[in-house]
């Protein structure tokens, strides 16, 4: 099948390495909006019978109830054509964590359109019913074994079966500038409607062209800025991918590194993140009205609490005279506040001379340009404050201090 021309936006992996002229091409990441990207480090896994709801609804931050009833009699009325998109439900991000609270997985949970509010084979009506109730994921492709392994000893008697999908799936983001200054979904109707299923795009590739499962783009249930996301059969590029406009998987790494964001079990320590500190909560993977799940008790005690001393945030690596600095920092440098003489914290993830940092907020805001690589006094680090931040967590280290 023919591949679009690529957006020449390439960067080399792994992720820990810089890259030489970085700012320029950020500047034309900045400026190429909207791009799409397939997100090769992610994998699809596939959750299937009478109690997948609520296993899911047992082990998950989020809650996933509504993949699991009707979707609403409005929703219900809906006949799907070739030029009205198939009724499917948003997308929740969740995560899974260890008995102690700890983040051990993330998850971008999907359930695709119902059978009978799509379109039959020919096109001509809706497809048959079925009461199967069926949910995808979207998880880190570098644990997917793992995970599998993890979810079926929580399995027991559970009727729902378990399994990767990675082969016949794919997950793609698509992001930018002019994508994300739209504020609703309502705004880029396209990217709403139109998918493998969902209805007829530009290029002819509608629900009834044989696709049985209805996918879509969707929104970032995580933030508006993050664009749009979705999964699509491996053997077919998405609907609304341009030609020219798909780009490198790096490149939605660095932005997301732009909006303090981490994905993943690499990003997000394994065993050893607190999912408050990695700003999940934020990110809208954790409900705190739902019913109980493993790791909940941590959570809830810290979340009302209401003291979040750490947190992920974006990092710039520059040198006296504010220059860029590339292939400087690696994860697991430590952050030093040179005016305290005190460690603020340490690098999570780093992409040329940008990264994620888990820092203590006191001491991150404390004095500009304050901010040094531990042994390497001659790197400063910008701490940026990212714009979706609600006020009370930049509040948080003054109260804090003044307590004190």
């Amino acid at each position: 099948m023919h591949r679009f021309r690529r957006l020449s936006l390439h960067f080399p992996k792994p992720i820990s390495h810089a890259f030489r002229h970085f700012s320029a091409h950020q500047t034309r990441l900045d400026n190429a909006g909207p791009v799409a990207s397939l997100l090769t480090t992610r994998a699809v896994v596939r959750f299937r019978g009478p109690d997948t709801v609520k296993f899911l609804q047992g082990l998950l931050t989020n809650d996933v109830r509504r993949f699991g009833g009707p979707l609403g009699e409005e929703a219900a009325s809906v006949v799907p054509t070739p030029n009205l998109p198939a009724v499917s439900t948003p997308p929740v991000y969740a995560a899974m964590l260890t008995p102690q609270g700890r983040f051990l997985y993330d998850f971008f949970v999907y359930g695709p359109a119902r059978p009978d509010q799509r379109l039959d084979e020919s096109g001509s009506g809706p497809g048959a019913g079925s009461d199967e109730v069926e949910v995808y994921a979207d998880v880190d492709g570098s644990v997917v074994d793992e995970l599998l392994e993890t979810l079926r000893k929580y399995r027991l008697r559970s009727k729902v079966d378990i399994e990767s999908v990675a082969e016949a799936f794919s997950c793609w983001q698509r992001y930018g500038s002019n994508l994300t200054d739209k504020s609703s979904s309502a705004e880029e109707p396209e990217a709403s409607s139109v998918g493998c299923g969902g209805a007829v795009d530009q290029s002819g590739a509608s629900a009834s062209r044989g696709n049985g499962l209805g996918w879509q783009w969707h929104k970032d249930p995580r933030l508006d800025c993050l664009g749009f996301r979705g999964i699509f059969p491996s053997n077919s590029i998405p609907p609304l991918v341009e030609a020219d406009k798909e780009t490198d998987e790096n490149n939605f790494l660095l932005w997301r590194l732009g909006k303090g964001v981490a994905e993943g079990s690499t990003e997000i320590p394994k065993g050893e993140a607190m999912p408050l500190e990695y700003n999940l909560a934020g990110l809208k993977a954790i409900s705190f009205d739902k019913g109980c799940y493993v790791g909940q008790e941590l959570i809830a005690r810290t979340h009302h609490r209401g003291v979040i001393r750490k947190r992920v945030l974006p990092l710039k690596f520059v040198d006296n005279d504010g220059n860029e600095l590339e292939q400087k920092v690696s994860p697991g440098s430590e952050v030093m506040n040179a005016t305290s003489g005190k460690k603020a914290g340490t690098v999570t993830t780093a992409l040329g001379c940008h990264g994620l940092g888990l820092l203590r907020l006191e001491e991150a805001f404390r004095g500009l340009g304050s901010l040094v690589m531990q042994g390497q006094e001659d790197v400063k680090v910008q701490a940026i404050r990212p714009e979706w931040w609600p006020s009370e967590w930049f509040m948080e280290p003054q109260q804090q201090s003044a307590a004190a």
